[in-house]
């Protein structure tokens, strides 16, 4: 009883410290994104036999960063537009919105308008987007911050492998520390790498599908279907929706709006159930259940990064988990099958 008691304070004082230092711990956990996606980058450019033997590793490392900050910057850039277009055309949805409104009324007898004639009288797209521009500026203002992180964890990567080992004296406590970590180190990259290939996919499906019907602002929507794809289960629906709604305002009409629906719901079910399975593969092995869980739960915490993040930070605890004796337990039930992986020790052959 006192072993639970104590693990709920335990548990208690985590969460606490994860609310109360969100704001430094968010930008270094984008920061660990951006240094497992900037390594990636490193590693395909290592590939290159010349750039491997004659160009020293830290010319290397700022070229990946230097690639990194000017496609975001350019990214920011190409949001930043298209939220301008959407604000100079705020009038011209605001008059289709109340048709929209006119017509619903007109067809199922209701007075809807009339319900909603005051939300409508004080709604200004321009503050919604003018709030939602802001919000962007906000983020890619911690961008710097979180470019900084990522940096100093580059110079910290070399030296790393001596600091665990001096914090052992055992060689065999050393060695399994190191084989958890490497474990951690390939799960959370290998969700980050490929998850990012499935969300570059739908985005860019779904950008041309969007140009093609003439949607405003394109891009913008495209990049929240990219963005949005992270957020397990919900992320999708939400993509689909956004994008769907707009449509309603921009054109007036009932017939776009199906049609975006319908096949914006189409691409992201198929590139869902179809092609990002057989990219992850059992990787994750993660209840579905537990992911829901996690999303809220983490949601909760941290907001729209901890839904972005919940997926990779349960498969880091289900990992760690998974290596002691007592909470391997919680390990199992976290999984998908019951089935964990064990780093064993060398002379004993049990999990840690």
């Amino acid at each position: 009883m006192k072993k639970l008691a104590y693990s709920c304070i335990g548990i208690g004082g985590v969460l606490a410290l994860l609310i109360i230092a969100k704001s430094i711990l968010i930008p270094l956990v984008y920061g660990l994104v951006l240094w497992f996606l900037s390594r990636f980058f490193k590693n395909l450019l290592q590939k290159i036999p010349i750039l491997k033997k004659q160009v020293p590793n830290w010319l290397v490392n700022a070229f990946v960063f230097a690639m990194v900050f000017v496609g975001l910057s350019l990214i920011s850039g190409m949001i930043s537009r298209n939220i301008a277009a959407l604000l100079e055309n705020s009038d011209v949805y605001k008059a289709n919105l109340e048709k929209i409104l006119n017509i619903l009324n007109a067809t199922f007898h209701i007075d809807l308008a009339a319900q909603i004639s005051s939300t409508v009288e004080t709604f200004n797209y321009a503050s919604l987007l003018g709030s939602l521009a802001d919000s962007l500026s906000g983020a890619l203002g911690d961008f710097i911050m979180v470019v900084l992180y990522a940096i100093f964890i580059f110079s910290e990567e070399s030296s790393l492998s001596g600091k665990v080992k001096k914090l052992f004296n055992d060689p065999m406590q050393y060695e399994r520390s190191m084989a958890i970590l490497s474990k951690i180190n390939q799960a959370s990259s290998d969700y980050i790498r490929l998850k990012t290939y499935v969300s570059i996919m739908t985005g860019l499906v779904g950008f041309i599908f969007l140009k093609v019907m003439g949607v405003d602002a394109a891009f913008f929507w495209a990049f929240l279907m990219f963005a949005l794809n992270y957020i397990p289960t919900v992320g999708s629906l939400i993509a689909t929706l956004f994008p769907a709604f707009f449509s309603l305002v921009q054109f007036g009409e009932f017939g776009p709006f199906l049609i975006i629906l319908l096949v914006l719901g189409i691409i992201e079910w198929l590139i869902g159930n179809m092609i990002e399975p057989k990219l992850m593969g059992k990787s994750l092995n993660l209840s579905p259940l537990v992911t829901i869980l996690a999303l809220i739960v983490w949601g909760q915490v941290w907001g729209i990064t901890g839904m972005l993040l919940s997926t990779p930070i349960t498969v880091v605890m289900v990992i760690i988990f998974s290596q002691f004796k007592d909470t391997r337990g919680v390990a199992v039930l976290l999984s998908e099958n019951g089935e964990i992986d064990d780093i064993y020790d060398a002379e004993s052959r049990h999990p840690i």
